[in-house]
């Protein structure tokens, strides 16, 4: 079967609500998207680094108890970053992280990577000036191996102040990237963006052939460059948190793209409409059950009547 090696941050989630901590999970963006892919059956490989400390190695065994190889994972001399995460009244989250700086940061150890595997990136993570140089060199490698590659732009408002240290980091994803995916509140941070057609016009169609657009509880759109506009409605769903609904559609949609055997060259040639119907479909199914619950993956419950 094909494989899903994710490349980003670990950090620990403390969640509050209402003064109080809730619930405590290893949690980032790119690993909380693994481990529901990893729950799912999805052979799945994380890059990334904890501290050499008790979460570091709660983390870790984490990963293995749902199935995702944490053998490429890096320890390193320093505490494993925290996240304090705080819902609001519509249970969105808010945060606030603590990380002590890495003063060294040695390379990853690159699994074997075959054509068509899927490579999942992003946050400020694949564009901060610190871990830019080691996840450039492993998204080449990547693309060199003929591997899908998925960007997820997640740039929070926390990061505005840091867009002038990121230099060509941006357009460099997009270009690596064979599918976009980024959230209203992205694109208005990065470039005072409000309309889909325009962002993909003007910052990604040169750039990546296939971008999708979400925007909370309103219609999400999909753009390609052979044309193709769609508009997708979102189904209410009862929240108990928003944290991860990002992360689990993405897994979703990966998960879309290897139960459906799509391949990099059809992405490439333009996927037909009900393609897309299907992607999205398991990308909702996937997020709306992490809006559900108090975690920041989907359920194993959901997970089971997935197995691949």
């Amino acid at each position: 079967m094909r494989k899903v090696i994710g490349i980003g941050e670990t950090v620990y989630d403390i969640v509050f609500k209402d003064g109080r901590p809730r619930e405590a999970v290893p949690g980032g963006s790119t690993f909380n998207s693994m481990i529901s892919l990893g729950r799912c059956g999805v052979p799945s490989v994380f890059l990334s680094e904890v501290g050499r400390d008790k979460v570091g190695s709660i983390i870790k065994e984490f990963m293995s108890s749902n199935g995702v190889n944490p053998e490429f994972v890096n320890t390193l001399d320093v505490k494993t970053p925290v996240s304090l995460a705080f819902l609001d009244g519509n249970n969105d989250a808010s945060y606030s992280f603590y990380r002590e700086p890495v003063k060294e940061r040695p390379d990853f150890m690159y699994p074997d990577i075959r054509k068509d595997d899927i490579v999942l990136f992003g946050s400020f993570y694949a564009l901060n000036p610190a871990s830019r140089p080691v996840v450039r060199r492993f998204l080449e490698y990547a693309r060199s191996r003929d591997a899908i590659l998925y960007y997820d732009v997640n740039f929070r408002p926390s990061h505005q102040k840091d867009l002038g240290n990121i230099g060509d980091a941006l357009w460099e994803n997009f270009s690596l990237a064979d599918v976009v995916r980024g959230s209203r509140e992205d694109f208005e941070t990065l470039f005072g963006l409000h309309d889909a057609l325009e962002v993909f016009e003007d910052k990604i169609s040169g750039r990546c052939g296939n971008f999708i657009r979400t925007d909370g509880a309103s219609p999400l759109r999909v753009m390609d460059i052979h044309g193709l506009d769609l508009e997708f409605p979102v189904e209410p769903v009862e929240t108990v948190s928003t944290i991860g609904a990002g992360d689990s559609f993405n897994a979703g949609f990966i998960y879309g793209l290897i139960k459906n055997g799509i391949t990099r060259e059809a992405l490439s040639g333009g996927l037909p409409s009900e393609k897309w119907d299907d992607l999205v479909a398991y990308a909702r199914i996937f997020s709306s059950c992490c809006c559900g619950s108090a975690f920041n993956y989907i359920t194993t419950d959901l997970a089971s009547t997935l197995k691949l």
